[in-house]
């Protein structure tokens, strides 16, 4: 009897693996084409832009789109940015450096400060002030360039580059993650440890805390890094000077004047040329940083 309870009970569950294996083989072929689906929907756009960067003002408009004309012309296309208005595409280049490199960098420092500030200090009002945070991520930053716009105007710094790099020194998006992050990666136990063995609220934030939170500090730095690269409405509202304007809003005049026609100026292999090499650093600055993402992330699972 108990030997065939037994059989009977092995052949069940070798029917319900059997059954359910295909089941599982379906679901994951089911999320592989998905994700390719994905990563087509988000390659082909580069792929074009890389393609089309190659060929001349005429190429762009004859033949396949998304495969290479007869005539390579990305260095003559280069060569063009070098001298089309006096070369001022590599000053907006420059600038977009700039604002970057000073909004990255200075809404992360913000962000690592206020976040764990939040997650691990005790004071009046903390509650409302996350609550008050939140209601600030749910709000576009369109909307807050007219505001902006009338604050830098009252300041006197209307066409000047701290016009752009003041207001992307803050990024309620950035706090928020910091905050989350530190709640669980920075155990209380550690914090005591350290400050029973006589250690100050700064060497336990250096030596301590930001270790922990590099996965978190490199998210946040590449986040705002890209969103002050790509930054358009707010350039365009503050700035005047030809000279201070980041690459976004300088090839959105190149394309206006394009689709002008104004003194026939048609220069659709320059702005597209231009459109991809503003992506280059971002790819590269993405790439260099993955290894510390990596390498937190792996430290946190050791500990």
């Amino acid at each position: 009897m108990a030997t065939s309870t037994l059989l009977s009970g092995t052949r069940a569950d070798r029917t319900t693996r059997d059954t359910s294996a295909p089941v599982g083989q379906g679901r994951r072929l089911g999320s592989h084409v998905v994700l390719v689906l994905l990563a087509i929907y988000f390659v082909v756009p580069l792929w074009w832009l890389a393609v089309a960067s190659t060929k001349t003002n005429a190429g762009l408009f004859a033949g396949d789109a998304l495969w290479f004309g007869p005539d390579f012309a990305l260095w003559d296309n280069i060569a063009g940015l070098f001298t089309h208005q006096g070369g001022i595409y590599w000053t907006w280049f420059r600038n977009s450096f700039v604002y970057a490199i000073a909004g990255g960098v200075g809404a992360t420092a913000l962000s690592v400060l206020a976040g764990y500030g939040l997650a691990k200090y005790r004071f009046r009002g903390r509650s409302a002030f996350f609550a008050l945070l939140l209601g600030s991520v749910m709000v576009p930053m369109t909307a807050l360039v007219i505001p902006t716009f009338v604050l830098l105007s009252g300041m006197g710094l209307l066409n000047t580059m701290w016009a752009v790099i003041l207001p992307s020194l803050l990024s309620p998006v950035g706090v928020y993650l910091v905050r989350v992050y530190a709640q669980d990666a920075v155990p209380e136990e550690v914090l005591d440890a350290g400050r029973v063995d006589g250690a100050g609220e700064l060497r336990l934030f250096f030596q301590v805390v930001l270790p922990l939170l590099r996965p978190a500090i490199v998210t946040v730095l590449l986040l705002t890094t890209v969103a002050t690269w790509n930054n358009f409405f707010l350039p365009l509202a503050v700035l005047r000077d030809p000279n201070l304007l980041p690459v976004t809003v300088g090839i959105y005049n190149w394309q206006a004047l394009s689709n002008a026609g104004a003194g026939g100026e048609q220069v659709w292999n320059l702005i597209v040329t231009g459109s991809f090499l503003s992506v280059v650093p971002l790819v590269a600055a993405f790439l260099s940083l993955q290894r510390y993402w990596q390498g937190g992330l792996s430290l946190g699972s050791v500990r």
